[in-house]
C-alpha cells in the first residue's frame, strides 16, 4: 500500500502551492459590487504572506456571462467590469516582483454564443466557419413532430437537451452545458490551430502555465448515438459515453503539447471529469510522455453523492471510501505520473461543510484537519479563495432565489415544477439544494466585520450576497489572531494554513517519499506514513464529531507533533503508544527514520 516519486522528477510546478481566486468575489475597488483585478492585485501580499506560489484566475475574458464568464465571446480582451488588459499585465508585473506567477484558465470545449467565431458559423450553412462547430439536422417522428439529434441531456440542466435549435439555419448546434456555449469541433485542425494562437498570446503577456476546462470532453465520438435510457422519467439522458474521453482526446493533447506547450517550461492542469481510470489517467499526466502535468479528477468530490443520483444528492460517506481514492492517485505518482491535492473550488461547495461539521463548535477544528490532509499527501497543492479563512456553505435559511448560479437557478426551476409548494417532498429537495449549489462557493470574500464583509463598499449592493457569518469570519480577525508557531494557541485558520504551507515546503523530501496507508484504525480514522529523505512523518485525521484512539505502532515514534487541529493541546499528545483524538483533530507528526 505505498508510494514512490522519484526525487529526480523535482518540478517547481509540484512543490508550488497554486491559490484560485474567483474574480467577480474576490475583492470590489470600483464601486460596482463586482470584484476586479485591481482588487487581486491588492491582496498579493496577503497571498504572499500565506505562501502561494501561483494564482489561477477562473476566466476574466470578455464574456456575456451566462454561466459566469466560461461564455468566452473574446478570449484577448478582459470582461469590462474586472478591468482591461493593461489591469492584467500590471498584476503579472506584481507577481513576477514578489517571485510568484500567474495561471489562465484555458476554456476551449466551447464559446459563448455570443463569439465571433459563432455568430460567423450561425450565419449560413455555407459560412467557412460552420464546421468550427457541431451543427447537426433534426430528426422528426411519423407525425413531423421536430427532436434534436440525439438524446443526450444538457449537463447543467438534464430537464433539457444537450442541443440547442437554431430558426435561421434550421439546424441544431451541440451545446453540452447551455445553449448559450456551443461546442467547438475539434475535428477541424483550424479550431485546433486557433486555440494554439489563443495559448501563445497568453504565453507572450507571461502566464506561467493553464488550467484546462473540461478538456477531456473536447473529443467526441462522431456516431452521435443515443444514449441508453437510464432514467424513463426524463426525455433526456447522460450521454457521457460519447462526448467524454473520446477516441481522439489524447492526438489532441500531445498536439497542442508539440505545438506549443513543450517549447516553454509551464504549470498544466486538466479538468477531466467522468474519469476514473487509473491506466487513462496515466496516459495523460506521465512524465515526459503524457500531454499534461496533472489532472483535476472528481472522485473525492463525489463522496457524499448517492451512485447514479448525481450532485443533487446525498449519502453518508466512509473515510475507506476517501482511503481508497486517494491510495489509488498514489498509484499514479508511484507510476510515474502526478496529481493535484484539492478540496474546492468554484464548482464545489465548501470542503469543511461537505466533510467536517461546519457548525460553530467544530469549523476551526475541521478546517484545519482538512489543512493537515491537504498539505501532507503527495501532488500539487490547489487552494480556493476563503478556503485558507474556513469559510463554510450558505445557511439553509436562504432563499434559491438568493443564487446567481445558472445549474442552481435551473434545478430550482425543475424541483418547482415537479414538486407543490409547501410540500414535503420540496422541503426536502430544498435542502439537498441548499447542501450542493455551487453557489455556496462562489459568495464574495469575507475580508472584515463591516458591512459587506469589506468586499465592497457599504453603500454599494454586492453581485451576490455575503455569508451571514461575515461578523466572525474574516480575514482581519484571523491575521490578528498572530503568526503561526507549532506552539502557539487558538491560531486562526490563515494562520493555520500559513504555519502548515511552511511545514510542507521544509520538508519536501517527504513530498517525493514513500506514502503508506496505516490499516486497522479506528473506522474514522484516516492515517498514513510519509518517508524520505531519512525523515518519516504520520498524519492521523479523526473524521467524526466523536471522540477515537490511535494507535503508534511499535517502532514507530514521533519525534514533535508539528501541527494539530487542537494547537496547544495537540502538541502535547503522547509521542507513542496510545493516541486518544478529539472530534475533527488531525495530528502531523514528524520524526527519523
Amino acid at each position: 500500500m505505498s508510494g514512490v516519486a522519484k526525487p529526480l522528477d523535482r518540478q517547481w510546478w509540484k512543490e508550488s502551492v497554486v491559490y484560485q481566486v474567483y474574480p467577480s468575489s474576490f475583492l470590489d475597488t470600483d464601486g460596482d459590487g463586482i470584484g476586479n483585478i485591481n482588487g487581486i492585485t491588492s491582496k498579493l501580499d496577503y497571498l504572499k504572506e500565506l505562501g502561494v506560489d501561483i494564482l489561477w484566475l477562473t476566466p476574466i475574458y470578455e464574456s456575456p456571462q451566462m454561466d459566469m464568464g466560461y461564455d468566452i465571446a473574446n478570449y484577448k480582451a478582459i470582461h469590462p467590469p474586472y478591468g482591461t488588459m493593461e489591469d492584467v499585465e500590471r498584476l503579472i508585473s506584481e507577481l513576477k516582483s514578489r517571485d510568484m506567477k500567474l495561471v489562465m484558465d484555458l476554456v476551449v470545449n466551447h464559446t459563448s454564443h455570443k463569439h465571433a467565431w459563432f455568430l460567423d458559423s450561425s450565419s449560413s450553412k455555407q459560412s467557412p466557419k460552420r464546421s468550427w462547430y457541431i451543427w447537426r439536422p433534426a430528426r422528426y417522428d411519423e407525425d413531423g413532430t421536430r427532436h434534436p439529434p440525439n438524446n443526450w441531456a444538457c449537463i447543467l440542466d438534464e430537464a433539457n437537451s444537450a442541443w440547442t435549435w437554431d430558426p435561421e439555419t434550421e439546424e441544431y448546434f451541440l451545446s453540452l452545458f447551455t445553449p448559450y456555449q456551443p461546442d467547438l469541433n475539434w475535428e477541424n485542425p483550424d479550431v485546433r490551430e486557433a486555440v494554439y494562437d489563443i495559448l501563445r498570446f497568453w504565453i507572450d503577456k507571461g502566464t506561467a502555465g493553464f488550467r484546462m476546462d473540461v478538456i477531456n470532453l473536447i473529443s467526441k465520438d462522431q456516431s452521435f448515438a443515443d444514449a441508453e435510457v437510464a432514467d424513463v422519467s426524463r426525455p433526456y439522458q447522460d450521454g457521457r459515453k460519447f462526448y467524454a474521453n473520446g477516441p481522439k482526446l489524447l492526438d489532441y493533447l500531445q498536439e497542442m503539447k508539440r505545438e506549443v506547450l513543450s517549447k516553454q517550461d509551464l504549470i498544466t492542469v486538466g479538468e477531466m471529469p467522468f474519469l476514473d481510470d487509473e491506466d487513462k489517467i496515466l496516459e495523460i499526466v506521465k512524465a515526459n510522455e503524457g500531454p499534461l502535468n496533472m489532472i483535476f479528477t472528481f472522485e473525492l468530490m463525489a463522496l457524499d453523492e448517492i451512485p447514479g443520483k448525481g450532485k443533487f444528492s446525498f449519502r453518508n460517506w466512509a473515510v475507506s471510501d476517501m482511503s481508497a481514492i486517494i491510495q489509488k492517485m498514489s498509484r499514479v505518482v508511484a507510476n510515474g505520473g502526478w496529481s493535484s491535492l484539492y478540496l474546492e473550488n468554484h464548482d464545489q461547495i465548501r470542503s469543511v461543510s461537505r466533510f467536517c461539521d461546519d457548525s460553530d463548535e467544530h469549523r476551526v477544528a475541521g478546517s484545519k484537519l482538512l489543512c493537515i490532509m491537504q498539505t501532507t499527501l503527495t501532488g500539487t497543492l490547489y487552494v480556493y479563495q476563503g478556503e485558507e479563512l474556513g469559510m463554510r456553505n450558505v445557511p439553509l435559511s436562504w432563499d434559491p432565489e438568493e443564487y446567481k448560479d445558472i445549474e442552481s437557478v435551473s434545478y430550482w426551476k425543475y424541483l418547482r415544477s415537479k414538486y407543490p409548494t409547501g410540500s414535503e417532498e420540496l422541503r426536502k429537495a430544498k435542502e439537498l439544494h441548499n447542501r450542493k449549489a455551487r453557489d455556496n462557493g462562489r459568495t464574495p470574500v469575507q475580508w472584515d466585520d463591516s458591512p459587506n464583509a469589506g468586499f465592497c463598499a457599504a453603500d454599494v449592493k454586492p453581485w451576490m450576497r455575503v455569508n451571514d457569518d461575515y461578523p466572525t469570519v474574516n480575514a482581519k480577525a484571523q491575521l490578528a489572531s498572530g503568526r503561526a508557531t507549532p506552539a502557539s494557541d487558538s491560531v486562526s485558520p490563515y494562520r493555520f494554513w500559513q504555519r502548515a504551507l511552511q511545514v510542507r515546503k521544509a520538508h519536501v523530501d517527504l513530498l517525493y517519499g514513500g506514502f503508506e496507508i496505516i490499516g486497522d484504525t479506528d473506522p474514522n480514522v484516516f492515517a498514513y506514513k510519509r518517508t524520505g529523505g531519512g525523515q518519516v512523518s504520520v498524519t492521523i485525521l479523526n473524521f467524526s464529531g466523536e471522540e477515537a484512539e490511535f494507535h503508534l505502532a511499535e517502532g514507530l515514534k514521533v519525534d514533535n507533533w508539528v501541527l494539530g487541529s487542537y494547537d496547544t493541546s495537540s502538541a502535547e499528545k503522547p509521542k507513542e503508544g496510545v493516541i486518544k483524538l478529539r472530534p475533527w483533530e488531525g495530528l502531523l507528526g514528524v520524526g527519523r527514520e
